[in-house]
């Protein structure tokens, strides 16, 4: 896994949506399975939101909190 995506879910912001300015490590696991099911959105945003997914389903936030401080 690149760690600069890593660095990235931690600081970016959800640019729509219900959660419109939420840093997308802090997506609940809810919203990023509505996202799976529906379909991620195309591009960069896309990929980060699956990262975010993945880290979650796996039990693996752990991995985010040195990149948050």
């Amino acid at each position: 896994m690149n760690p600069e995506i890593l660095q990235e879910i931690c600081v970016q912001k959800m640019p729509f949506g219900k959660y419109k300015g939420r840093v997308l490590a802090d997506l609940p696991m809810y919203y990023l399975e509505w996202f799976q099911r529906q379909g991620m959105p195309p591009g960069k945003l896309g990929m980060q939101l699956s990262t975010v997914y993945e880290i979650k389903l796996n039990g693996l936030e752990e991995l985010l909190k040195p990149l948050r401080k």
